[in-house]
């Protein structure tokens, strides 16, 4: 069968636009060739692929600028991407637009110990910034499980968290100012190395909106002085719900531990076999860990542990040293990777109060009956953030379909019981149908008036967020606007 020619107006657009954008940026900064696109038609939710009309990498706020006015001239919309981590479809490309990669945008700029404060480029590693200040004693505190490999600005573009977020906050909580780019390629400075900036908290706008409102070239972040000692402790349930129950009772007391990791069953036994972590037998496993001062983390896992034993734990086990710490967080750190190794997977991301865990957890586990598929959890307890990994067959006709099915029953039982779509992985492509679950058409609308100050012509990252039949009328209106 003959394939179809491509369209030669079609083939004259994309030449023009490339030449303008290497006029621009260096001939290696500018992708076009289709069998280099390929690395950029998909991110971390491998199910949906569209290669881009072209990639660029700029390294530098001034060479994003110089694109961005090109792209805004030529009405090309722009998809910002970080590492490609989104596990959301948030860097999903469509097929008439411009991968805007900030990978070379990798440099640390400033580090002010005296103010605590680093300024680095937004392409750089969410890992790389600790590691840029550990050796004066002093770390990054947002520690997402791709921090190995995500990139800063997808962190500020999804307001991702982690597991230390419990004591520490997201990213918003650990963001002070930001370089960022409009569509229209001005430059402006939000924020700065202070507290609070003043004037209207923009930052709290930019923090979290998906590429929608402007590429994120350079951010201050806050770093903190690392803590004198930490120390994990282990506890073992014999049933999701108890577990739930335990992390309720802690947040109840008023202890605030550092982190409280929950995984199931199944993440149990696949993550142990991974990582050799030498977890427990049972139904549900808390990783709670504490630090500070010797004297304090002593006082604190006691209250912590004395709260488990009302629970009847099957494993109750304190780290005795770091070698014992390490084993302890190896399976949590490698849950993801392990659940890999054994079946295609649909990670998700809602957020639901803690006091609802049992009840979630009891109808998680209903939903994987009536659906007929494994579900694996594995999430921050205690903030709620809850990552129910969907084990369905890619290879199997309707599978996907079911899986897509399943996991938005999940999120709406988040909304139901006073929680939200999302927790830090964003919206993207994967839920902006299921908007509407939890925002009415007038919030929606009032969100969508920001982007239309920020964006008027609906560029940016097209496609994400809002309901695609709402953003895309919006698009085609701004589009007979213009004309």
């Amino acid at each position: 069968m003959d394939m179809p020619l491509p369209d030669p107006a079609i083939l004259a657009r994309k030449a023009r636009i490339v030449a303008r954008l290497q006029s621009v940026l260096p001939p290696e900064a500018v992708i076009h060739d289709p069998a280099e696109t390929r690395a950029y038609e998909c991110d971390g939710l491998t199910a949906y692929r569209c290669p881009p009309l072209c990639a660029i990498l700029p390294a530098s706020t001034e060479e994003v600028a110089a694109a961005l006015r090109i792209c805004h001239e030529e009405r090309v919309p722009v998809v910002p991407r970080g590492s490609g981590t989104s596990l959301a479809g948030g860097a999903l490309p469509t097929a008439d637009s411009v991968i805007l990669g900030v990978a070379r945008l990798n440099a640390v700029l400033e580090a002010d110990y005296a103010n605590r404060v680093i300024r680095v480029q937004t392409g750089r590693t969410n890992l790389s910034v600790t590691c840029a200040v550990e050796g004066d004693d002093f770390f990054y505190a947002p520690d997402p499980s791709s921090q190995l490999a995500c990139a800063i600005a997808g962190n500020i573009a999804m307001n991702s968290g982690g597991a230390h977020c419990l004591k520490y906050g997201v990213t918003t909580n650990n963001l002070l100012g930001v370089t960022m780019v409009m569509m229209d390629g001005t430059v402006v400075e939000i924020g700065g190395a202070h507290l609070d900036a003043g004037g209207y908290d923009l930052l709290g706008v930019i923090c979290g909106s998906e590429g929608q409102l402007g590429v994120v070239t350079e951010a201050t972040l806050r770093i903190l002085r690392k803590p004198e000692g930490a120390r994990p402790v282990l506890m073992g349930f014999g049933s999701a719900e108890i577990a739930g129950a335990c992390v309720a009772d802690i947040i109840k007391a008023g202890v605030l531990p550092v982190a409280i990791e929950y995984m199931d069953r199944l993440c149990i036994e696949v993550t142990d076999e991974f990582s050799g972590a030498g977890y427990p037998d049972c139904e549900a496993l808390l990783i709670v860990e504490v630090e500070g001062a010797p004297a304090e983390i002593d006082e604190q896992l006691g209250l912590i542990t004395e709260i488990a034993r009302r629970h009847d734990p099957v494993a109750l086990r304190e780290a005795q040293d770091e070698d014992e710490a390490k084993r302890i967080w190896a399976g949590r750190k490698a849950a993801f990777g392990a659940v890999g190794r054994i079946n295609d997977y649909m990670c998700l991301d809602g957020t639901i109060p803690v006091s609802a865990l049992p009840h979630v957890l009891r109808r998680i586990g209903e939903l994987s009956e009536e659906y007929g598929l494994q579900v694996g959890n594995v999430f921050h307890a205690g903030d709620g953030n809850m990552h129910p990994l969907i084990l369905f067959d890619a290879n199997a006709p309707g599978d996907l379909e079911k899986a897509e099915a399943m996991g938005a029953d999940i999120l709406r039982l988040c909304v139901e019981v006073g929680g939200c779509l999302t927790g830090e992985h964003g919206v993207g492509i994967e839920k902006r149908d299921l908007m509407l679950v939890q925002y009415t058409p007038a919030d929606l609308e009032a969100q969508m008036a920001v982007k239309d100050v920020f964006d008027p012509d609906w560029l940016l990252n097209p496609a994400k967020v809002f309901p695609l039949a709402v953003s895309e009328a919006r698009r085609r209106g701004a589009a007979r606007a213009a004309a």
